[in-house]
């Protein structure tokens, strides 16, 4: 098509797109195959295995060459329940998630978000093998500094976040009041709260605090990820 249009080669993305856009019927097109999407239509609905349908296409009946047509005619919706014991389906990831995101899942999912957010910052990230004052190490532009990840899906009364950001001592009483972090052991916090807000706090600003309300550091707001706290469409 592009070569009729006196077009390069180079321009077959471009003529698809337009056929796409103008909902051209391109079923009969092969490219570089040796059949076209509306043969394999009628291979498959006309034979019962997919030995035939190879056959039909012209094709060297093998393991790989049924891979290709399988998948192939799934992408095209096609019925191949008669060719295959498993039933398939045109993909559609929408009933996946039905279920709304849950803000209660925060508090498991802060540190891949984390990770994740530094990473794409291209900071490397390293998790520890033990338990640490630190839950990352982070290379960041002036070296390696230690990251403890925190997360709230906790307001106060006036509507603003409120965090914890103590531990407790290493005991199996869990009931133990929770106490500072040692400044000496930590760089930063890293707080992600229940829209998806990120901050990242030098433990200087908050050195001896057990608690802190996050609105009130609003020059350490570094990014969002409030996508994932939105509903599917």
């Amino acid at each position: 098509m592009a070569e009729a249009l006196g077009l390069a080669k180079s321009s077959t993305n471009r003529v698809r797109h337009h056929a796409e856009r103008l909902e051209l019927d391109t079923s009969h097109f092969r490219g570089k195959r040796k059949w076209s999407d509306q043969e394999l239509r009628t291979a498959v609905a006309e034979e019962d295995s997919w030995a035939g349908v190879n056959r039909r296409l012209g094709l060297v009946d093998s393991y790989e060459s049924r891979v290709k047509i399988k998948g192939h005619a799934i992408r095209l919706g096609l019925d191949v329940s008669h060719l295959s014991q498993r039933a398939y389906a045109p993909p559609s990831p929408k009933p996946l998630f039905r279920e709304a995101p849950d803000p209660k899942r925060l508090r498991i999912a802060a540190e891949p978000i984390a990770v994740a957010w530094f990473t794409m910052h291209g900071m490397s990230v390293a998790v520890p093998s033990e338990p640490r004052e630190y839950d990352v190490l982070v290379t960041f532009p002036d070296g390696i500094k230690r990251v403890q990840i925190k997360s709230t899906t906790s307001r106060a009364s006036d509507g603003k976040w409120q965090v914890g950001i103590g531990r407790r001592p290493y005991s199996l009483d869990k009931s133990a009041r929770k106490v500072p972090y040692d400044p000496d052991l930590l760089d930063y916090f890293l707080v992600i709260n229940g829209m998806g807000d990120i901050y990242l706090l030098p433990v200087g600003a908050l050195a001896g605090r057990t608690g802190i309300v996050l609105d009130s550091y609003p020059e350490y707001k570094v990014g969002s990820t409030a996508s994932l706290f939105a509903p599917s469409p």
